[in-house]
């Protein structure tokens, strides 16, 4: 995931605004520091993270010039929606970006997670599949 949000910082980092040098490296380094909690918080989950772009955008949007927000919006959507697509083949194959397998997003009757491999498509294993939004509306 890294090779996304560097490439994100590399189109980005031109146009950080700053008074002074020294303001705009620190500048840079907050909007890098930004993009990779963001990429990173898409890699480990996916789930829980419904907009991602525009959750970055607002994170960086002060240290750009308003007349570049406009472009800035675009970079941002664009990386987001190459790593989430990344993320998303992966989770197809029944791997985790970090190579093991999934594993039920369930909870048992005691608290604790799931272990079981969730069906093909599925973010559940057979036992919790009724918890499947998908699953509910083929079944209707």
């Amino acid at each position: 995931m890294y090779q996304f949000s560097r490439s994100m910082y590399r189109e980005l980092a031109s146009d950080v605004a700053g008074e002074r040098i020294t303001e705009v490296s620190a500048n840079r380094a907050r909007v890098l520091r930004s993009c990779e909690e963001a990429v990173e918080r898409l890699a480990t989950d996916p789930h829980y993270f419904a907009r991602p772009s525009r959750t970055l955008f607002r994170d960086v949007r002060s240290y750009f010039p308003m007349c570049r927000q406009l472009r800035v919006y675009e970079v941002i959507d664009r990386h987001m929606n190459l790593a989430g697509e990344y993320v998303d083949r992966a989770a197809r194959a029944g791997v985790r970006l970090d190579g093991a397998p999934l594993s039920c997003h369930a909870t048992t009757r005691r608290g604790t997670a799931c272990q079981r491999v969730p069906l093909p498509g599925s973010q559940y294993c057979p036992s919790h599949k009724h918890l499947d939004e998908d699953f509910q509306i083929v079944a209707a």
